[in-house]
This record gives C-alpha cells, sequence and structure tokens, in this order.
C-alpha cells in the first residue's frame, strides 16, 4: 500500500510539472506576440495581435511599474487585507465577501462570454509571467493571480460602490448585532465632512467655440496620487486606448481613443438604498416578512483570515442575505440589508467595451447596459458631438419614499422596480451653448440655461447641489471661445478660489466691527483684504486663508445640513463675529508656533514629496520637496490639491487631487497633452518616479505620443514581456 501512495505522489508531482511547463510555455507564446515600447516618459506602448495579447502585455507592464498596487488592490479587492494588515482590517475583508464570495466570483467567470473570459485569462498570465520572470520580486500575499479576480474589480472607481459601506457599522452588527452609538455616527460624518472632497472634473467643449473647430475634452479624474498609471494600449483587434488605468484592471478607465473621449467623475445619483428588514425566529431559524409572505434569511459561513504576530488565525462570521441584499449594519432596532448594482461580468464587458467606440451612436449604445454605477460621464468625440449622461445605473423606485434614508424592505412597494432606460435618465447632446462642464456639482447647471430641468426628474437621480468648482468652472466658461489645448490647460488651472469670497470678506468684517483689542490681528487681516483670491506659490494671503478655512470646517459651528459650499457661505455671512476672530487667532498662533512667522507664502507650506514607493507615504520637513502653488477643491480650485493631515510634520503635503490629466482635441486625427503626479514609476531607483513632478508644479504638460511613428521617435525601450532589459 505504501509503494501504491508513492506511485501515485509521483504521478501526481509529474503531473503538476508537466502542466506547469505547458503553462510557462503558453505564457512565453504569448509573450512573444506582444510588444512594449517604453515612451521618454516610461509610458508603456502596447502592441498586441489580439485584445487578449494586449491585455497580456498591459499587465505585465502595469507590474514592472508597481507590482506593489496592483498586488494591494486585489487584496483588497477579493476580501484578504488582513493577512497581511492584521485584525484592523477584518470587516473590510467581511464586506468584501458578504458581497461576493470567491466560488461566486469563479461562478461569474465561468459564466461570462468567451471573449472576456479570455481577457481575464490574460489578465492572470500577464501578471503571473511576470513574477515568474522576476523571481526577486516577492508578493505580501498573492504569489498566483487567477482568472476570477477582476470579478471583484469591474468598475474603475476607487474602491467603486462597495466602499460606502461602513465597516464600522458592519462591526457593530457582526460583533453585537447592535447599530453604532449615535454620536460615533456624528463623529463618523464629521471627519468625512472635514476631508478632501473627492471626485472629478470633466469639461467638453464643441467645435464652434475651439480655434481649430475641433472638440476639445478636459479629462480631470481627482483622485490618490499615484493610484492609476500612464497607458496605451492597442491591438490588431480594433483596440487603441489611452489614459489612466487603475493599477491591475484590464481596462483604460478615463482616456480616448482615436475618434472619442470619456471622462468619469463621482455622481450624486441615489445608486445604493438600505432596506430595513423585520426579522423574526421561526424554529430556529431568521424568517423576515415581504408583504404578507414570510421568507427565509438566506444564512451562510464567511471565514476571514487574519494575522495575529506571526500566526495567520480565523475568525468565523454568520452572514445573512435577503433579496435586497447583505445583512450590513443595524437602523432602528432592525436589520438592514444594502442594495447596489452587482453584475460583475456585464460592468466588466461595459468597461471595456467603452474603450472600442469609434462614434456617438457606439457609445450610447454601450451606455445601455447600464452598469456604471458611481459615475458621470462627460464625452466628446471626432464626429463633433459632446456630450453628458449623469450617471448610468439607475434603479427605478416609488417616489412616495425616502431613499435617502432606510426604507421598509417588508413592503414591496419600496423594492427597485427595474432600471431606468438611458433616455430616462439626465442628460445632454452637444447644447447650443457649445460647452458641457461636471464637477460632481449639480447636473442642471452643467450647461448653462440648456442645462436638464430638475423638475423633468425624479428627485433620486440627483442633489441639486452645487459646489466652488462648479461655480468657478461656469465663470471660466461663460461666453468664451477660441479655446485650444494650451487655453484649456491653462483654465483648469485658474488660480480664482470662490470660497474665500464671502468667508475673508466676512473675517475682515469682524475685524473691522469688533471693538476689542485685536491689534495682533492688524496686519494679517490688512494682508487678507488686499488680498486678491487667488492661489500661487509666493501668496501669503493663501496660506492664511487656507488655514482659516480649515479650521472653520473642523470647529465651526456649522449646521450638519448644510452642504460644504453652504456651510462657508454661512460662516462667512452669519456666524458670530467673536467666532470668527476667535478662530483667525487661533491660525495666527498655530503658523508663528510652526514655522517662526505668519508671513509664510503658500508654496513653502504646501509641498510636493515622494520619498518612496509606499502606498502610505511617508513624509520629511527635513528632506527635499517641490513648492506647490495648487489648492485645495474644497475652495473651488479646479487643479485639486489635497493634503493628508496626519503626517507628524508641519508642512503640508499632498496626497490626492490632480493626477493624471489630459487634454484632448478630436479632429482628422488625435491630438492630446497630459501629465502626471510624480511620474509613472514606482521605484525610486527609476528615473520616471519623479521625473513629471517639476512640470507638474509648473503647469507644463506632456506631448502624448499617440501614433506608433511618434511613439517609435520617442522610443527608450522596445520589448517582448519577458526579454531582459
Amino acid at each position: 500500500m505504501r509503494f501504491l501512495w508513492l506511485f501515485l505522489l509521483i504521478g501526481l508531482c509529474s503531473f503538476t510539472t508537466e502542466d506547469q511547463l505547458t503553462e510557462i510555455e503558453g505564457w512565453k507564446a504569448q509573450a512573444k506576440d506582444v510588444t512594449i515600447i517604453r515612451d521618454d516618459y516610461g509610458v508603456p506602448h502596447i502592441y498586441g495581435k489580439t485584445d487578449a495579447d494586449t491585455v497580456f502585455g498591459l499587465l505585465y507592464a502595469q507590474c514592472e511599474d508597481d507590482f506593489n498596487r496592483v498586488e494591494q488592490n486585489y487584496i483588497w479587492a477579493i476580501g484578504r487585507l488582513a493577512e497581511i494588515e492584521g485584525e484592523a482590517a477584518i470587516y473590510s475583508d467581511l464586506r468584501a465577501k458578504l458581497f461576493m464570495t470567491q466560488e461566486q466570483a469563479m461562478e461569474n467567470y465561468e459564466n461570462s462570454p468567451a471573449w472576456l473570459k479570455s481577457l481575464c485569462d490574460a489578465f492572470a498570465d500577464g501578471i503571473n509571467y511576470y513574477l515568474y520572470t522576476h523571481p526577486e520580486v516577492k508578493p505580501k500575499l498573492l504569489t498566483r493571480f487567477e482568472p476570477w479576480m477582476p470579478m471583484y474589480f469591474s468598475e474603475g472607481s476607487i474602491g467603486g460602490d462597495i466602499e460606502r459601506v461602513s465597516t464600522k457599522k458592519i462591526r457593530a452588527f457582526y460583533e453585537s448585532n447592535q447599530a453604532i452609538p449615535a454620536a460615533e455616527a456624528y463623529e463618523l460624518k464629521k471627519e468625512k465632512a472635514q476631508e478632501e472632497p473627492q471626485g472629478s472634473n470633466g469639461i467638453a467643449i464643441a467645435g464652434h467655440l475651439t480655434k481649430s473647430g475641433n472638440p476639445l475634452l478636459l479629462i480631470n479624474p481627482h483622485t490618490s496620487f499615484f493610484f492609476r498609471g500612464e497607458v496605451h494600449a492597442v491591438s490588431e483587434e480594433g483596440l487603441n486606448a489611452y489614459g489612466a488605468v487603475t493599477w491591475g484592471q484590464f481596462f483604460i478607465y478615463q482616456g480616448f481613443n482615436e475618434k472619442t473621449g470619456w471622462m468619469h467623475t463621482s455622481t450624486y445619483t441615489d445608486v445604493m438604498d438600505e432596506f430595513m428588514e423585520t426579522v423574526i425566529k421561526k424554529e430556529g431559524r431568521p424568517m423576515y416578512v415581504y408583504g404578507e409572505e414570510l421568507r427565509a434569511v438566506k444564512t451562510s459561513e464567511i471565514r476571514v483570515n487574519y494575522k495575529e504576530g506571526d500566526q495567520l488565525k480565523t475568525r468565523v462570521f454568520p452572514a445573512y442575505h435577503t433579496h435586497h441584499g447583505p445583512i450590513t449594519h443595524m437602523a432602528n432596532n432592525k436589520w438592514v440589508a444594502t442594495a447596489m448594482m452587482w453584475d460583475p461580468v456585464k460592468a466588466l464587458e461595459q468597461s471595456y467595451i467603452r474603450t472600442k467606440q469609434t462614434g456617438y451612436k457606439g457609445f450610447r449604445e454601450m451606455m445601455d447596459m447600464r452598469t456604471n454605477s458611481s459615475n458621470n460621464t462627460v464625452y466628446a468625440d471626432a464626429e463633433g458631438n459632446i456630450a453628458y449622461f449623469h450617471g448610468n445605473f439607475i434603479p427605478k423606485r416609488d417616489v412616495q419614499f425616502n431613499y435617502a434614508l432606510p426604507v421598509d424592505g417588508s413592503n414591496p412597494k419600496t423594492d427597485w422596480q427595474g432600471l431606468h432606460t438611458v433616455a430616462e435618465n439626465i442628460g445632454l447632446l452637444n447644447p447650443k451653448n457649445g460647452w458641457i462642464q461636471n464637477c460632481n456639482s449639480t447636473p442642471f447647471t452643467a450647461a448653462l440655461e440648456f442645462s436638464p430641468k430638475k423638475e423633468d426628474y425624479p428627485y433620486y437621480m440627483s442633489k441639486d447641489q452645487e459646489n466652488f468648482r462648479g461655480i468657478h468652472a461656469i465663470s471660466l466658461l461663460t461666453d468664451k471661445k477660441g479655446f485650444t489645448i494650451d487655453r484649456l490647460i491653462t483654465l483648469a488651472h485658474d488660480p480664482y478660489l470662490p470660497a474665500f469670497e464671502k468667508l475673508i470678506s466676512g473675517l475682515v468684517q469682524a475685524f473691522d466691527a469688533s471693538d476689542k483689542n485685536t491689534a495682533q490681528l492688524r496686519e494679517p487681516i490688512r494682508m487678507l483684504r488686499n488680498w486678491n483670491l487667488r492661489t500661487s506659490k509666493t501668496s501669503v494671503g493663501m496660506t492664511l486663508a487656507h488655514y482659516y478655512g480649515t479650521l472653520v470646517g473642523k470647529k465651526g459651528v456649522i449646521q450638519d445640513t448644510m452642504s460644504d459650499m453652504e456651510g462657508m457661505s454661512y460662516f462667512g455671512t452669519s456666524s458670530p463675529y467673536d467666532e470668527r476672530l476667535q478662530l483667525f487667532s487661533e491660525v495666527i498662533s498655530q503658523l508663528e508656533e510652526d514655522f517662526g512667522t505668519w508671513r509664510i507664502p503658500w508654496g513653502d507650506v504646501n509641498r510636493y514629496q515622494r520619498l518612496d514607493g509606499a502606498i502610505r507615504q511617508a513624509f520629511d520637513d527635513d528632506k527635499p520637496s517641490i513648492a506647490i502653488g495648487f489648492a485645495s477643491g474644497r475652495w473651488g480650485a479646479l487643479a485639486a490639491y489635497g493634503a493628508r493631515y496626519h503626517n507628524n510634520t508641519k508642512k503640508l503635503y499632498g496626497t490626492r487631487g490632480n493626477s493624471f490629466v489630459a487634454v484632448v482635441e478630436f479632429g482628422k486625427k488625435v491630438r492630446a497633452k497630459s501629465i502626471l503626479a510624480g511620474g509613472q514609476s514606482g521605484h525610486p531607483s527609476s528615473k520616471h518616479f519623479d521625473d513629471q513632478a517639476q512640470a507638474y508644479a509648473d503647469m507644463e504638460f506632456k506631448e502624448v505620443a499617440f501614433y506608433k511613428k511618434d511613439v517609435l521617435k520617442r522610443a527608450e525601450k522596445i520589448y517582448h514581456p519577458g526579454e531582459k532589459l
């Protein structure tokens, strides 16, 4: 018997080795059909015979640039973060597994159309071939990538909709079957309100307003720095797309091809809802009320592995689902199920098909797939069209219910009633004013008087909520013409900050009206009185205004019901004078304590620094950095530059905002300029780690090499995946 087992074991090992060799030979053969050309900025231009070949090369090139971020995105997405980060990440992993298990991801992959399966296969093969040819690279966790993994990461947004589901609420429910305390919920809301605004800017300009007569598109996502790389993917099957790819994905998320361009901005469309379930126990099993029915709550077990010291431990959670979705938390003493768009196969199809459209008709048909849930889309094409789609996946609802709050899941009338068609959604096509803008603001001002009308749509399709970036963009576009690529770049970096109009004038007004001893504020107030409300590296007024506005957001008594824009306006016009002066006094004290003077130019405080390739960067006031004249999007800066405030540093270091930016002109040939915050490579040893940093600070965009003859002129390296360079 021992000999039989030994024989079987040898046979298994032989099969495994032979199978592995066959796989490696397959990788090598596919690599021969892929050519990667790195240009003078390190941007990879990937050429393949088939789309699958190009995806293979695209993922290989991404791993060359930043395998760390490719791996991290999938560790997070598939719910294995706690295996490297410990207990703190358990509920992030539980959240991922509540919405999809590995078995379900594998089933989705198996049920995908053949063409999509081939791309998923190429995704995994490209990364695995990189790891095979780079044994010196040591993954933190994922030593092998599988073709079902993209099912978890199918849209391209930062975290997508799932990140809006609170892990703190999940923890409270799954640990103690409770809601988080009201005070903690309030603090969470307050912390979120103080964060740098997330989102993006998209602007499309029709040909009759441009100097060349060709449409222009501004692609201006505001993301975490280094979250996306710049790539160019070309195949002999019609793929020829350029733009920003989220690390580890096989489709270009923000970008353009020769004929069409697409820019996504975060949407105010309601795409997620919470349903309060009435749950009772029957014969020991949880049941929930639905109309006159009593339905069984679907129960299962979820295992989450986590690191504790040098050991790997496991926690087992009961998981609950109703037809509305997974139970994620408690509200009003009831279980709450969270519903969102979760159709990963269709979402991946739409994300990829978008990149191959050659005109408005095809692009519009692609939008009919309706799985782009978290974004608006600003569009332009070589046919001369400009367009705007406010959301894409929008469930139909009964408007008698308030879906901004959890609704009664026991009432069948609260259920989603299918999806709105794209024709029913808020949108624009070729408005007569000649331009479209969306800066995460209301769609009802996207094109002046030619904008969609609020009364024509259900309330849940959008908030009628403006922001300072939106009103800034409108002021810059109204009654203007003669636009060029360079002029649109200049517009996108306009230094005026409308948030300070009322905030600073209100502070000066409070000083002028005060009968208290405010002599120590006289000079800084005089500086602000004479400030032109424009940001620059040399502006002291900008430093004072930023610190004051930040402290107002943190400490100012502002009503919870107000938007950020409403809150800033309120504080500048209606708050007590003494409160304004007290906060400004704190600002002066802080600047003097941190820098020895309040007279410090903005560029001396507001810095760009990239010391390492870590996902959460370290910053150091004693190490080299670059002065940045941009400002926070909170103040209405289109070129948003947001800092993280917990660095143990005195200076401010940017971590999000303008990251990849491009301006595209569509004509007989496409032309574009672009910039990255920093550089293409995540390796400090690479010359492309920071080679765009100073140009980024100086708003000096690079010409995009789109056509192969131009790519070859600027080629630094030409190679097949796996070749030693």
